[in-house]
């Protein structure tokens, strides 16, 4: 289990801080994460990575010269916020485009998505390349839908080394696509990552057994088995990972030339995966297989897991020469960099640009924005009192953390909200600012998600006028729609939306009714609990429980829980309770 920590809801917090102090020959802070502390001389295309924290070295041990530019960090296991990644973007671009790459998770999409678009609307040609490499997320024929774990390191490599060789962005994008879809991985687990402050791991494997296909955000294996002894591993990988169907296109294995990446997850020593690599090189050599540059520690990590993953890249001419391209970072480093091509970058601020001032708001919409902040710190308040069970049911078939992600966000969101009605923000202010502070701080889908949903709600309100039942009714109908539009779930996904629609589409017709607000809420609310009971019955499509549906079948849908929770605790505010 981790042992040492402060507070645990300050523990990336901290970790940054003391990364940065420990490398600062390669890092500077910047607000969201780590930016390189030099930059070259001339132009280049910058490759940003990121995603949650916990998986050190990635992500920010792998920036420096000949690799990543930039690192947007997120909370533990939960992606950064479309402003963190935005932050690190703009301080890492040098001129001639950005690459943004990461792990295929749901909240890195939505966040990174969101953040390049907010570039390039000021004219930055922002690229993604998402990593897809682990082989049991995904069947051949969907590749597209399989999340990134250790392969990551293949991408970023190979995109950093051509960013440093002077590819155009055309280029960089090219051979980061090539490096992903000659990258396949698989991950074994004997036991479950326990997070800073928590009593128990995110899942457990039984004694005596090994839980295969798992991810590296504390979601459960795909199959499970008994341990074998390092060769059967060593076996179990290369029979996988040389199955015909993942092999890539246009690959003769007994002639190729492979980099094999044996990656520990946290736990497993670098002598125990020294003695599976010696029986991985075996095998791969008795299928005619040339090895190039072995790689064997730890590249991508789960905080405390024991396991390992395999992962191999599929060498062509070009991408060998860039994986032998010179990089220097905390964490990885191969060759000799020429340290005269670069120059210091003096900044190392971490302060989030100022905020803009409070907008000037009638009585009446202070007065509106009073009881959003009661409402915003009852919502904080019953998140709390059921955080443990929201990241219990999100452990079934997910990753475990709904519940402190949902914690951190609501946390954030009533203590931004009681700070701008400090400074007498209306309620348009006070709830674009909670948005925001939600997002931030609580990152991964949730945070997106509930970020979207406060903008939309405080866009249908002002700072000038009275809010009424009609404007409320509308701010939801805004939001619901802007959550399926940015998230792309529907109704019988298996996800919040399933609250989420029967909740504004009951409230739209009681206050078009002529209901008062805490009517019409009162049956909204109730019809959202309804519409979470019957995601027990639901397959999820959507999100890291994808992989493990028939897990998830016959459990209420943790997303879908926590907005049920929140509009009934509202309810209570309405009505005085």
């Amino acid at each position: 289990m981790t042992r040492l920590w402060n507070d645990p809801a300050a523990f990336a917090d901290d970790m940054v801080n003391g990364f940065v102090r420990a490398n600062g020959r390669w890092v500077r802070a910047v607000f969201g994460g780590v930016s390189r502390s030099t930059r070259s001389t001339g132009p280049e295309v910058a490759l940003v990575i990121g995603g949650g924290s916990g998986h050190y070295p990635a992500f920010a041990g792998l920036v420096g010269p000949g690799l990543a530019h930039g690192a947007a960090m997120g909370n533990l296991f939960a992606s950064p916020s479309a402003h963190q990644i935005e932050s690190v973007v703009r301080a890492s671009e040098q001129g001639e485009g950005v690459l943004l790459s990461y792990g295929n998770y749901a909240g890195d999409v939505l966040h990174f998505t969101a953040a390049q678009e907010a570039v390039r609307a000021d004219g930055i040609d922002c690229r993604t390349v998402v990593v897809t490499d682990d082989i049991f997320s995904a069947k051949p024929d969907e590749k597209n839908k399989r999340r990134g774990i250790a392969g990551d390191l293949t991408v970023f490599k190979i995109a950093g080394a051509a960013a440093t060789s002077g590819y155009d962005i055309d280029g960089v994008e090219r051979v980061a696509v090539l490096a992903n879809e000659r990258t396949r991985s698989m991950g074994v687990a004997f036991t479950g990552c326990t997070l800073p402050g928590a009593d128990e791991p995110l899942f457990s494997v039984p004694e005596g057994r090994m839980a295969i296909g798992l991810g590296i955000h504390g979601e459960p294996g795909i199959d499970e088995t008994d341990i074998p002894s390092a060769d059967g591993l060593a076996e179990l990988f290369v029979e996988r990972l040389l199955a015909h169907a993942e092999v890539p296109d246009a690959v003769t294995v007994n002639e190729a030339r492979v980099v094999p990446i044996l990656n520990g997850l946290g736990s497993v020593k670098n002598e125990e995966l020294y003695v599976v690599f010696a029986r991985i090189a075996e095998l791969l050599e008795a299928a005619g297989i040339t090895i190039v540059d072995p790689q064997v520690g730890e590249f991508c990590t789960s905080f405390d897991m024991a396991g390992a993953s395999l992962t191999l890249l599929w060498l062509d001419e070009e991408l060998e020469l860039l994986w032998n391209t010179p990089a220097d970072t905390p964490a990885f480093r191969t060759g000799t960099v020429d340290l005269d091509l670069l120059q210091h970058v003096h900044s190392s601020a971490q302060e989030k640009n100022a905020e803009e001032p409070i907008p000037l708001s009638s009585i009446d919409s202070r007065r509106a924005a009073a009881q959003l902040l009661t409402a915003l710190s009852a919502v904080r308040d019953v998140i709390a009192e059921n955080a443990d069970e929201l990241g219990r049911l999100d452990a079934i078939a997910g990753d475990g953390d709904h519940g402190i992600g949902m914690k951190r966000g609501s946390i954030a969101a009533a203590e931004t909200a009681a700070s701008v009605l400090e400074q007498n923000a209306g309620a348009q202010t006070l709830l674009t600012r909670a948005a925001d502070a939600w997002s931030d701080r609580a990152g991964g889908t949730s945070g997106a998600l509930w970020g979207v949903i406060l903008h939309a709600l405080g866009n249908a309100l002002t700072d000038t006028q009275p809010v009424t039942p009609i404007a409320v009714a509308a701010g939801v109908s805004a939001a619901r729609k802007a959550v399926m539009d940015f998230g792309k779930a529907a109704v019988g996904d298996k996800t919040m939306v399933d609250a989420f629609v029967p909740f504004a589409d009951a409230l739209a017709e009681r206050v078009g009714a002529g209901d008062t607000l805490t009517n019409a809420w009162g049956a909204a609310s109730a019809a959202a609990l309804e519409g979470a009971e019957t995601t027990k019955g639901l397959m999820p499509t959507m999100g890291r429980a994808r992989s493990h549906g028939r897990k998830a079948l016959g459990v209420i849908d943790p997303g879908a829980v926590s907005f049920a929770l929140i509009v009934e605790r509202v309810h209570q505010v309405l009505t005085g309770e």
